[in-house]
């Protein structure tokens, strides 16, 4: 299915001022979590989020980073990341108890938002926004760097990208997945479309499938804080081996968008897949809780 006049119409009326897993990773991930969930799911979802379409969870999907940087949203600004205090590349490891601030972090917002998905009692508008969280933070902790505390995720390393200056947090937030598309031209729901399609084809019958089937093992929404922190410990791993594999450093003012890009890129393409993928489990469970029904999310 190719994007068709709907898909350019959602772009230009959600599109923010600045492209940021950004908004094309977010965008992508969403759209294959859309291809997995189960019809009562879509369902489900579609109605909680008052959108009947087949871009209800895309056109959602960075509402939260939307909001962060509001004054009535700023009380979310640390709920995109955890702050492992590792020491890269000698040691990577995520501590919850350790790593995520008081105020909060992804971990424990994917708890909380799931909890508040799940209350039957709470506002509709509440668990419409709960569930813009969790769609977005299922993204965020999938992102190596939103699980860094180094230089504040990579923010702080000042890298060249084709001779241009950027913070590393930004070239693998965009720089990276929108050179492996050749660009997006500004359109990334229509990018994210497309890639969403490639990734979910890969998924069911390319080089993903075998790998595919043991994505979603151990999610548990009787263990939410134990299932995050699985991700957000994998994720970190990569922080170690691709990301400052001799690092901090080493990498600052460096050149990336030669070989360093040629190692990453398939990470990333690999961290986006996963990050649907699960997402869609998620979101089955949760409906099927919901429902009262009973799902095994290896049967996606």
């Amino acid at each position: 299915m190719r994007p068709g006049h709907s898909v350019v119409a959602l772009g230009s009326f959600l599109l923010p001022g600045a492209i940021a897993w950004g908004s094309l990773g977010h965008i992508t991930v969403a759209y294959i979590a859309s291809n997995f969930v189960k019809e009562n799911t879509a369902a489900y979802f579609q109605d909680i989020l008052q959108n009947n379409t087949e871009h209800y969870l895309a056109g959602v999907a960075t509402w939260a980073d939307s909001i962060r940087y509001t004054k009535w949203g700023r009380f979310s600004k640390n709920f995109h990341f955890i702050d492992a205090k590792d020491t890269p590349p000698t040691y990577c490891g995520v501590d919850f108890e350790r790593d995520c601030k008081e105020e909060g972090c992804v971990v424990s917002s994917i708890q909380n938002y799931t909890s508040q998905l799940l209350d039957t009692e709470l506002w509709p508008w509440r668990r419409s926004q709960a569930a813009k969280f969790v769609i977005h933070f299922v993204g965020d902790i999938h992102q190596p760097l939103h699980v860094e505390n180094v230089a504040q995720g990579g923010n702080g390393i000042h890298v060249k990208w084709e001779s241009s200056e950027f913070n590393l947090h930004h070239v693998w937030d965009t720089s990276i997945a929108e050179k492996m598309l050749g660009g997006i031209h500004r359109k990334p729901y229509d990018a994210g479309f497309e890639w969403a399609a490639n990734l979910t084809d890969q998924i069911r019958s390319g080089k993903y499938e075998p790998d595919s089937k043991l994505w979603a093992q151990g999610l548990s929404l009787d263990d939410p804080i134990g299932t995050a922190m699985k991700w957000a410990n994998e994720s970190n791993a990569v922080v170690c081996t691709h990301v400052f594999p001799e690092g901090p450093e080493a990498i600052a003012g460096q050149e990336l968008a030669g070989d360093y890009y040629e190692k990453a890129a398939p990470v990333i393409e690999l961290q986006v897949a996963k990050a649907g993928y699960r997402l869609a489990a998620w979101l089955d469970l949760i409906a099927d809780k919901a429902s009262g029904t009973t799902q095994f999310v290896d049967e996606l």
